[in-house]
């Protein structure tokens, strides 16, 4: 997986994506998501880096099977909140 932070005003921004779709554009309808270099670009790790880093974010935002489901496992996300973008799960979460 790859893993992306920033230190926002709002606290950590962190972006996890699967390997294999950096740089795919996926759509459903009018919802479209890019996974751009940009934004999703960073440090390739294993598992146990991308846990430690979700445990530390204010702010998630991650895309890919993998991503998603390690978010899931590690409750994160819910699985009833995750978006099905062409076949690619998308989720996001806020901690306050």
């Amino acid at each position: 997986m790859i893993v992306n932070e920033r230190q926002t005003p709002k606290g950590l921004l962190v972006s996890v994506c699967d390997r294999d779709i950096l740089g795919e554009t996926f759509e459903n309808g009018d919802v479209s998501i890019t996974v751009n270099e940009e934004f999703y670009g960073g440090e390739e790790v294993d598992e146990s880096a991308v846990e430690a880093t979700l445990a530390r974010a204010s702010v998630g935002n991650l895309v890919g099977e993998q991503s998603v489901s390690l978010a899931i496992e590690q409750g994160h996300v819910e699985a009833a909140n995750v978006l099905d973008i062409d076949g690619v799960p998308h989720a996001q979460f806020l901690r306050m």
